[in-house]
């Protein structure tokens, strides 16, 4: 079964595309849909609002999945040289991390919504763009990664969905716990 990208603002500037690349973009945009949902008619208050035991809250969510495909779409097209050598981080270097799970003063939530989007058309216009989906790079050294490890661009583009996608399930519980929204049901 073949199917196009859909019409959204991410896909909407990427060049139209079938197959594949298609699935990876349509599967992609449901899943940002999914997150972006969470924070409908949300003040920037709610939007840093802690609701769980987690340090969790949806702007912080949204900004997180931002980094991690700005990260990731970063690693198809440079390597490992797009990610940090997590074996060297300090202290430091994780509480900045630790920062884009949360809304720090001054941000709004339209901002960090603008920011996904932005990184969301880049990477629509990665995919549709990118001559080999099966191109692989090395994986950095990280306690997480299997040693010695490569991901192709296609490979990436899953573990970007399935971030995403865990990441809208997390959204969903913040945003239930917020008001008692929900994404679905």
């Amino acid at each position: 079964m073949t199917t196009t990208t859909p019409a959204t603002p991410t896909a909407a500037t990427a060049p139209a595309v079938t197959g594949e690349r298609a699935d990876f973009l349509v599967a992609l945009g449901q899943q940002r849909h999914f997150l972006r949902f969470t924070t409908r008619d949300l003040t920037d208050e709610q939007a840093g609002r802690r609701t769980t035991a987690s340090e969790l809250c949806l702007g912080g969510l949204v900004k997180h999945v931002t980094s991690v495909e700005r990260t990731w779409a970063a690693f198809i097209v440079e390597g490992p040289s797009a990610m940090p050598d997590f074996t060297a981080m300090t202290e430091a270097d994780f509480a900045r991390r630790a920062d884009e799970f949360r809304m720090l003063p001054g941000e709004t939530l339209a901002g960090v919504l603008a920011d996904y989007d932005e990184v969301a058309r880049r990477t629509d216009e990665l995919v549709a763009t990118l001559p080999d989906l099966g191109a692989a790079h090395p994986l950095p050294s990280a306690p997480w990664f299997e040693a010695g490890a490569s991901w192709s661009a296609r490979r990436v583009l899953m573990h970007i969905i399935a971030e995403t996608a865990q990441h809208a399930g997390h959204a969903d519980i913040i945003r239930e716990s917020l008001d008692g929204a929900k994404s679905m049901g």
